[in-house]
């Protein structure tokens, strides 16, 4: 049985960073993509970031890039999403995604679904 767990969420004023951890069980990090979405009250889920499992390649909208960075620990089948300079429009449920098939930017893409972590950014 496939199970994420995220981790790392909380409460920050603007400015300031955060890491979330996403760790699996039943399914090896190191041969597939993993990615990270976002979804705040009343809004859609939202592609946040992502990493290939055969090159580490990494992807991010205009929106966190340059402020967010996607990892893995392959030995610790995790992975990581250090969050800094973060805005109030950061505040959302932050969601750990696996076993992507299609595209990386749509949330359909992904069998496996954390259970979510919240962050708040307050101004």
């Amino acid at each position: 049985q496939v199970q994420l767990a995220e981790s790392g969420g909380g409460s920050v004023q603007a400015g300031g960073s955060l890491r979330l951890s996403c760790a699996a069980s039943g399914l090896p990090f190191s041969t597939i993509g993993v990615g990270w979405f976002r979804q705040a009250p009343g809004k859609e889920r939202e592609f946040v970031a992502t990493i290939s499992w055969s090159d580490s390649n990494t992807y991010y909208p205009d929106s966190v890039k340059g402020r967010f960075t996607i990892s893995r620990d392959n030995a610790k089948n995790t992975v990581y999403l250090q969050m800094n300079s973060l805005k109030p429009e950061d505040t959302a449920v932050y969601y750990c995604a696996a076993g992507r098939i299609g595209s990386y930017y749509y949330p359909a893409s992904y069998k496996y679904w954390g259970q979510g972590t919240q962050v708040t950014v307050s101004s």
